[in-house]
């Protein structure tokens, strides 16, 4: 059986890690650099490095910035934000990415996930989406969610999937920073629907939040950030956490 994933997020704004609820409000959360370092320490599967502002800025990913994290961590590292072109991805996977996690431009260019998979393969191509909930229906958003695009959570995962993608990187704006837990049913059906690993976001304040996500949401992956950057949640804790529940888990 594969093994579920725990990944820390840090979400960086002018080269501090920060973290805010639905997507506003944010507080600094310390140097991203050392968090990345202590989180490979502490068992991290992955990590994911967010650029949050640069698409909003119209500027490309901080590389210098990149590099120093990659250089500190010995797990795979994803990185996204401002990555608009196949150009703009060689020098994120020299500096040390491993993967590298596209959204608003994705959702602009849907030929983009076509064009880095063929380029770079699936494996790399990490579709990032960020939706809420809008007249019963969940849509997706983009520019660090301040955008709504009119499209459609489902449709959208489905052709990032036929497009090439190879994870899906699902986060729910309504759970984003609130800590009650992720949008499970969601999860669930979303899972059902497409055959690439889903990575869940938004919601997690406690253990068990991670335990319902992967037995009830069926998440091949859970992804937080501020319950890690504030040590509400210690990953070796939550690890054993899990593995008491049965819930597979590399230690």
């Amino acid at each position: 059986m594969l093994t579920k994933r725990i990944i820390p997020c840090l979400d960086i704004k002018d080269g501090r890690t920060v973290k805010g609820v639905n997507f506003v409000d944010l507080l600094d959360a310390g140097d991203p650099v050392e968090l990345a370092a202590a989180y490979a320490r502490q068992g991290a599967d992955e990590l994911v490095f967010l650029d949050i502002s640069a698409t909003n800025e119209k500027r490309k990913t901080f590389s210098s910035l990149v590099k120093k994290i990659a250089s500190h961590v010995n797990i795979p590292f994803t990185v996204g934000g401002g990555i608009s072109t196949v150009d703009d991805v060689a020098p994120l996977l020299d500096a040390g990415a491993d993967k590298v996690s596209i959204n608003s431009s994705a959702v602009n260019n849907p030929g983009l996930i076509d064009q880095l998979a063929k380029t770079f393969g699936s494996q790399f191509v990490v579709l990032a989406i960020d939706a809420k909930q809008v007249d019963n229906g969940w849509e997706i958003h983009s520019h660090g969610g301040k955008i709504p695009t009119g499209k459609k959570l489902f449709s959208w995962a489905k052709e990032g999937q036929e497009r090439g993608a190879g994870e899906i990187l699902f986060t729910s704006m309504d759970h984003d920073g609130t800590k009650r837990g992720f949008a499970n049913d969601l999860l669930k059906k979303l899972n059902d629907l497409v055959h690439i690993p889903v990575i869940a976001s938004g919601g997690a304040g406690a253990s068990f939040h991670f335990a319902e996500v992967f037995t009830l949401g069926n998440a091949d992956a859970a992804l937080a950030a501020s319950v890690f950057h504030f040590g509400e949640i210690k990953i070796p804790e939550l690890k054993l956490f899990l593995k008491n529940h049965q819930v597979p888990v590399r230690l």
